[in-house]
């Protein structure tokens, strides 16, 4: 007589926030913070076409003459390196949102976004305090939002960086730089608020979602 043997079920995930979610986001943070970093120093810190006539001056006062085409020269030589870093960070953030597209289909079923998605959209419905539900739903929403500005900002990025080796890319490259411009204040603006929120969700109701994406927090079923 042949025993039936149990089916087989995936063993339930064990934290909210899975462990490659949790490396992805904090990778994510450092490469953005990079990224953001490289424009602050080009545009404001060390903004070459306002220092080159204080370093002609401090070379004048040693005795060395330096013409414009040459402080141009040293400029350029300086800009470039930070924006090879800027290229390095971007193609980084490209692997980076690879990896979180493989990590949200590879997680359990608890531990996806569509799962916290659907799950506060559920709580909307039952009513389960109105506006913290409604609150979670739409903070849902600006991730999905904020991953769309990521594959804008990746996929332009991409497009600039080879623009100058792909005739097609050449042409569309002053459009794509605008977009590329104007997503990066997105991306600030989402960065900000994201910021702000996690304050204020720790001093009130939500205490410990910045510990919850540090070692995987407590999941909801």
């Amino acid at each position: 007589m042949s025993q039936s043997s149990a089916p087989i079920t995936e063993a339930p995930a064990t934290s909210k926030y899975s462990g490659a979610l949790r490396i992805w986001h904090w990778s994510n943070a450092a490469i953005i913070s990079g990224l953001l970093s490289t424009i602050l120093f080009l545009r404001v810190i060390i903004n070459m076409r306002g220092q080159l006539p204080k370093i002609q001056e401090n070379l004048a006062k040693t005795g060395v003459t330096l013409s414009q085409e040459q402080a141009r020269g040293i400029g350029r030589v300086v800009s470039h390196r930070i924006w090879d870093w800027h290229i390095y960070l971007g193609v980084t953030l490209a692997v980076l949102l690879g990896w979180r597209l493989v990590a949200e289909l590879a997680a359990p079923a608890l531990q996806t976004f569509r799962h916290r998605l659907r799950r506060s959209k559920e709580y909307q419905a039952e009513e389960h305090g109105a506006f913290r539900m409604r609150h979670s739903v739409l903070v849902k929403y600006s991730y999905v939002v904020f991953y769309l500005l990521l594959t804008v900002m990746v996929v332009t990025g991409l497009i600039l960086t080879y623009a100058d080796d792909v005739e097609a890319l050449h042409k569309i490259e002053h459009t794509v730089k605008e977009i590329h411009n104007v997503n990066m204040y997105l991306i600030i603006a989402f960065v900000v608020a994201h910021i702000v929120g996690v304050v204020w969700a720790e001093l009130h109701k939500d205490k410990g979602i910045t510990s919850d994406m540090i070692h995987g927090g407590e999941i909801r079923k």
